[in-house]
């Protein structure tokens, strides 16, 4: 897209004070004088026409305010809609659940499930977020786990309808693919997820005060300099050296198409309940960054049954946990 500014024409003024100066001059000749009048006083404007005056002003300067607030998230909008649209032609953000041409064995779904839930993503560097997928403990959660929706104001009514359904009809399936209690509440959620525009989520300091307070500054940092292409995110955290997470919070982008929108609900929940990496080995996955699949898949719901799994604990590591997790593997395999 083409961006322009208006600029003013700063010469314009100029230009006319010359045009006049070019007039022939002309000798004034001075009127008679006329006898002098009262003047009539000039009529006042009531205090109703100054309150509607002073608010027509204003209801033009937040019109002029908000018009200017939203062409970012309007750029955003078009932008993400051309990504979904690019990825659907390429054969990518598919949606079938059991894939015929993307068989699971017990070997993948064991290398997958160690890579993706005993590896986090991202380590962290000073203050930095570095992607080099290093080695983490098994964590999941002990609690309930209570989703619950906050939105902007760019929200409509419209789009925290679809959210709400689309998380509601995911947590259920979630908990059926854990055993684990997941559901959405109204109020009193450790799992936070935030619907924001492009500028609200530059301004998330304010939101997390209110929603999630007391978040590192760093992630609270980070939650606000996403990178355009970084459509959705979370973050997940225990509470001292223990395994199970306590609270998490996740960015959705307002300006999302519908597939994008799901595509993020699914990853990003599902990765909050502890498979926390990505693998580019992982397929049938969402947890692949090459965006083929779009929502969860069998095989992904096959990991998140291994996770909760009563065998495995919350801290054990790739070694302690594999021949466990291939256990698990072979029964679930074998049973389907």
């Amino acid at each position: 897209m083409t961006l322009w500014a208006a600029v003013r024409p700063a010469g314009l003024c100029l230009l006319l004070l010359a045009a006049c100066a070019t007039q022939p001059s002309i000798t004034a000749v001075p009127p008679l004088p006329r006898p002098s009048q009262p003047e009539e006083p000039e009529e006042q404007p009531s205090q109703a026409d100054i309150r509607m005056a002073r608010a027509e002003r204003n209801r033009a300067a937040n019109d002029a305010a908000h018009r200017a607030a939203s062409a970012p998230d309007e750029e955003l909008r078009r932008y993400y809609q051309g990504m979904e649209a690019s990825l659907l032609s390429h054969g990518r953000l598919r949606r079938d659940r059991v894939p015929q041409d993307a068989p699971i064995d017990v070997d993948s779904l064991t290398r997958d499930f160690i890579q993706i839930a005993l590896h986090d993503e991202y380590s962290r560097s000073g203050e930095r977020l570095v992607a080099d997928s290093p080695s983490a403990p098994l964590r999941r959660w002990k609690d309930p786990v209570r989703l619950q929706l906050s939105f902007g104001d760019s929200a409509d009514q419209a789009l925290q309808r679809i959210y709400r359904g689309q998380v509601a009809a995911f947590s259920t399936r979630l908990q059926q693919a854990t055993g684990h209690p997941v559901s959405l509440t109204a109020s009193k959620g450790n799992f936070h997820i935030l619907v924001l525009s492009e500028a609200e989520r530059r301004d998330i300091s304010s939101y997390l005060a209110t929603t999630v307070p007391d978040l590192p500054a760093a992630d609270v940092a980070t939650l606000s300099q996403l990178d355009r292409d970084n459509l959705c995110t979370v973050f997940a955290y225990s509470r001292g050296d223990q395994q199970y997470y306590v609270r998490a919070v996740a960015i959705m982008r307002a300006e999302l198409p519908s597939l994008l929108r799901s595509s993020c609900i699914h990853e990003e929940l599902a990765q909050g309940l502890g498979l926390a990496n990505d693998s580019p080995s992982a397929r049938p996955s969402i947890f692949n960054d090459d965006e083929e699949f779009a929502l969860l898949t069998r095989h992904d719901e096959l990991l998140l049954q291994i996770l909760y799994d009563p065998r495995l604990r919350p801290g054990m590591t790739a070694a302690e946990a594999t021949p466990i997790v291939r256990s698990i593997a072979t029964e679930l395999l074998d049973g389907n």
